[in-house]
């Protein structure tokens, strides 16, 4: 008996936590449908408003208010862009988005998408941004997506169509008033399918395990999303309110009631499973969070590009060294990953994965010994040193090789008279070896 108290309880506060009491109150109340398409053709061949005011998205375009029938959302891991903050909503014609628990939701013909992108710009008033663009995704007459960029104009009046990709600098405040220079990359039209795949459904974001969450109503309401589009009639099939509970539901990064392997799969799921699934990008694993974490091949799963690491995986538990998705994640160099609209790296989302690898069980490992200077090119002969944590070796080669136990030992600063590819790598009792640490120097005799 006392179990069965326990079971109960236990759901009555997910369903509490999730939105989904049967007394509460409905974040949606009815349906308006849109005009399908709003004022954007049916194919991405015809003619697309040139204003972002002229497309049927929003009654009062400067103070970003939606026209009749739009409906406000959320998600519960946002895909990262730079740290923007964003403002979502869909216009949903007559017909039903066809629901599924896992996977795609499929959405009719002429259903709108409205993303608007802010960055924040003063860290010590995080209000203050600076409103970059909205994007439009619309769901096609021919049964795919096509998407369309309008970038704000500096006094907010509007916003202008865009042709191609282009990128420009946002000067950004820190906390203590220092001002420095971020750069923003507008996506062109062709970069949009790039994600928004056939494969992928087109459609990124809304899906089950992303809304079944509560969600601020501007009405004053929060509501659990499913909740509210089903009690408006958006669903076929119709969902019952006491299955809410029981449907999959992704796991912020910040919340730390859930594990550190549900926040990272989550974080995955929403930045790289359009791409990584089976027939997407050139790529062994599955970061959708439906994909059970023995079938991901995450976890010491293979990897195509090694990147000249000695036994890579896609990840490689307890291991950030070894770790080629945390390595691409971790960068905003020519490895970069995502690959596109990307020009800063999510500290927060890789500290996230750090702290989920470091926590997998393994043998301790030693990171890569750090050479100084850095390499480059040199007037005359320089010396160089090497560190590595206390109680640990170094063994080096000057001819590009990889060093091993019995190559020659660090002990003092290395002269370098001539040209020398530097390799090190550092060992101690106990611990896996570090990867190989590569400096090359240029030195003119």
């Amino acid at each position: 008996m006392k179990s069965a108290v326990k079971t109960s309880l236990a759901c009555t506060l997910i369903a509490v936590s999730l939105g989904c009491t049967p007394s509460a109150p409905y974040g949606l109340t009815s349906r308006i449908t849109t005009k399908p398409y709003l004022q954007m053709p049916p194919l991405a061949s015809g003619n697309i408003p040139p204003l972002l005011s002229q497309t049927g998205v929003f009654s009062n375009t400067r103070k970003l208010i939606p026209s009749e029938g739009l409906i406000p959302y959320d998600l519960i891991v946002a895909f990262w862009s730079d740290g923007a903050d964003k403002s979502r909503w869909v216009a949903v014609p007559s017909g039903k988005i066809a629901f599924t628990t896992t996977g795609e939701w499929s959405f009719p013909a002429g259903t709108v998408f409205v993303k608007t992108f802010e960055l924040p710009t003063d860290a010590a008033n995080p209000s203050i941004k600076r409103r970059l663009e909205t994007r439009l995704l619309v769901r096609d007459s021919a049964g795919g997506v096509y998407g369309a960029l309008y970038k704000w104009r500096a006094d907010g009046s509007d916003a202008d169509l865009q042709s191609a990709s282009q990128t420009e600098d946002v000067a950004l405040k820190t906390g203590t008033g220092q001002v420095h220079q971020q750069t923003w990359y507008f996506p062109s039209r062709e970069d949009c399918l790039t994600c928004h795949t056939a494969r992928a459904g087109g459609v990124l974001g809304l899906k089950t395990r992303q809304m079944n969450h509560l969600f601020n109503y501007p009405s004053g309401v929060a509501d659990n999303e499913l909740r509210a589009w089903n009690h408006i009639g958006l669903f076929a099939p119709a969902i019952r309110e006491e299955d809410l509970p029981n449907f999959p539901t992704l796991a912020a990064s910040a919340d730390t009631s859930r594990t550190l392997e549900e926040r990272g799969r989550s974080y995955l799921d929403a930045n790289c499973s359009q791409c990584h699934r089976p027939g997407g990008t050139v790529a062994n694993f599955d970061a959708r969070y439906d994909t059970p974490l023995d079938r991901q091949e995450l976890i010491d799963g293979p990897v195509l590009i090694d990147q000249g690491i000695d036994r890579p995986r896609v990840i490689s538990p307890h291991d950030i060294w070894r770790s080629i998705l945390y390595m691409r994640l971790n960068t905003s160099g020519d490895i970069k990953m995502p690959p596109l609209a990307r020009e800063t790296i999510d500290r927060k989302g890789v500290q996230l994965l750090y702290d989920w690898i470091t926590s997998m069980p393994g043998r301790p490992v030693l990171a890569p010994p750090v050479i100084s200077p850095p390499g480059g090119s040199f007037a005359g002969a320089i010396e160089i040193s090497m560190s590595t944590e206390p109680g640990a070796e170094i063994r080096y080669t000057l001819d590009g090789t990889a060093p091993g136990t019995a190559d020659i030992l660090y002990e003092k600063p290395v002269k370098l008279t001539g040209p020398a590819v530097v390799r090190a790598r550092a060992y101690k009792d106990g611990f896996i070896r570090s990867i190989t640490q590569q400096q090359v120097f240029i030195v003119r005799k």
